[in-house]
C-alpha cells in the first residue's frame, strides 16, 4: 500500500532527473573517501573544509543546466552551507536551483560468505526503511546503493555474486520506494583486470538480467527508478583497449539485450575514466543509440569525472575557479547526453582517474 501512494510521485521525480541533457553530480563521497580527495591539494579533512567544498557545488549557478540532481552524502543532506552563502540548509541551495537532492544509503561491503575471494555483498537494509523516510523528511527524494562485482581470474563473479547482489538492489530498491524514494540501481562492474570488452558485455548481460529478474519478483516499480551500471569498457590493464566508438556500440547493445524500456533514464557511472574520456565514451553512447533508438534517457552520473579538475582548481581557496572547473565539466557532459560533444571543446584534465578496487 505504501508503494501505491507514492507511485505519481515516484515516475514524477524519476522523470525529472531523466531530462534531455542533463545528469547527475555524484557527491555521495564518505568522509574517508573526501579526505583523500583533499590530501591531493593539501586541505585537511574536517567539517568546515567539507561544509565550504559543498557550499561550492550548490552555489554554482547555472548548475542546473545540465545537472538534473545531485546524490549527497549524510552528513551533506543535514549540513548547513556557510555563513558567505547564508548558513542556508545545502539542500535547501541546491533545491533553489532546481536540483534535485539524492541520498546514499547503503552501508558499504563486505565479504560475501561462500563467495569466491575478494567478492563482496553491500550492506545496509536492517533499519532502512526508517532512514529512507528521515531522507525524505529532510528534502531527498532519490537514493542510491552500490553493489560492486568484479571480473578476474578465479572465475568471479560467481553465480552467488551475481544473485546476492541483485537481490540486495531489488530489496533495498522496494524498500525505498515504499518511503517514496525513486531508487537508482547500481551494479558496478569495477574496470580492475586484463579481460577484454567482449568478456566484460557477457557478464554485464548476465549482471543486469538478474537484477531486472530480482526487481520483478520484489515488485519495483520500474517506472519509479533508475540504472547506473558501468559502461562496457574492457579491464584497466587489457592491453587492447576499445576506442570510445566501440564502448558506444558495446554499451548500447548490452543494454537493448537487458534493461526493460520502462525504466526512464541510464545514468552512467564514470568509473575511473578520466574527465575528457568519460565524456567521450557518453558521447559515443548516444550517438550509436541515436536520438530516438533508445527507449532511455541516456545520461551521467559522475562524481570523480565532474569533480577533479574542480577540487584540483578550488584548492580550499579559489571559489570562482573551482566553480567555473564544474560547470565545465558538466557542460560537456550535458552535451554528452545529447551526442553532441566537440572533443576538446571544454577545458578537462586527462589523467586517468582509475583506483584499483576502488570504494567509497
Amino acid at each position: 500500500m505504501a508503494l501505491q501512494a507514492f507511485r505519481d510521485e515516484l515516475a514524477s521525480t524519476a522523470a525529472a532527473l531523466a531530462a534531455p541533457g542533463t545528469g547527475l553530480l555524484a557527491a555521495d563521497e564518505s568522509t574517508g573517501t573526501i579526505g583523500k580527495r583533499f590530501d591531493a591539494i593539501g586541505l585537511e579533512n574536517n567539517e568546515e573544509n567539507r561544509r565550504a567544498y559543498r557550499t561550492l557545488l550548490a552555489t554554482s549557478e547555472g548548475l542546473s543546466d545540465h545537472i538534473s540532481g545531485v546524490i549527497l552524502f549524510e552528513e551533506t543532506l543535514f549540513q548547513n552551507s556557510t555563513t558567505e552563502a547564508g548558513g542556508a540548509p545545502l539542500v535547501d541551495l541546491f533545491k533553489a536551483q532546481g536540483i534535485v537532492p539524492g541520498i546514499k544509503v547503503d552501508q558499504g561491503v563486505e565479504p560475501l560468505a561462500g563467495g569466491l575471494s575478494g567478492e563482496t555483498c553491500c550492506t545496509g537494509l536492517k533499519g532502512l526503511a526508517e532512514r529512507a523516510a528521515r531522507y525524505y523528511e529532510r528534502g531527498a527524494r532519490f537514493a542510491k546503493w552500490r553493489a560492486v562485482l568484479q571480473i578476474s581470474s578465479n572465475g568471479s563473479p560467481s553465480e552467488l555474486s551475481v544473485r546476492e547482489n541483485a537481490w540486495g538492489l531489488a530489496r533495498y530498491a522496494r524498500t525505498v520506494q515504499e518511503q517514496g524514494l525513486v531508487p537508482i540501481v547500481e551494479p558496478e562492474i569495477l574496470m580492475d583486470g586484463d579481460h577484454d570488452v567482449t568478456t566484460t558485455a557477457a557478464v554485464q548481460e548476465w549482471v543486469l538480467r538478474t537484477t531486472y529478474e530480482a526487481l520483478a519478483v520484489n515488485g519495483v516499480f520500474l517506472e519509479g527508478s533508475l540504472l547506473k551500471p558501468s559502461m562496457t569498457c574492457a579491464g584497466a590493464a587489457c592491453p587492447q583497449q576499445p576506442s570510445a566508438e566501440e564502448v558506444g556500440e558495446f554499451t548500447v547493445r548490452t543494454l537493448m539485450r537487458t534493461v526493460p524500456s520502462a525504466v526512464p533514464a541510464i545514468l552512467f557511472l564514470s568509473g575511473g575514466l578520466s574527465e575528457e574520456d568519460a565524456s567521450l565514451c557518453l558521447n559515443a553512447i548516444n550517438q550509436v543509440a541515436g536520438p530516438s533508438a533508445a527507449p532511455w534517457h541516456l545520461g551521467f552520473s559522475y562524481g570523480r569525472a565532474l569533480q577533479h579538475s574542480c577540487l584540483k582548481h578550488w584548492a580550499g581557496r579559489d571559489l570562482k575557479a573551482g566553480q567555473a572547473a564544474l560547470l565545465a565539466r558538466a557542460r560537456a557532459n550535458g552535451a554528452a547526453s545529447l551526442g553532441a560533444y566537440i572533443p576538446g571543446s571544454e577545458p578537462s584534465d586527462d589523467s586517468s582517474l582509475f583506483v584499483a578496487n576502488y570504494s567509497y
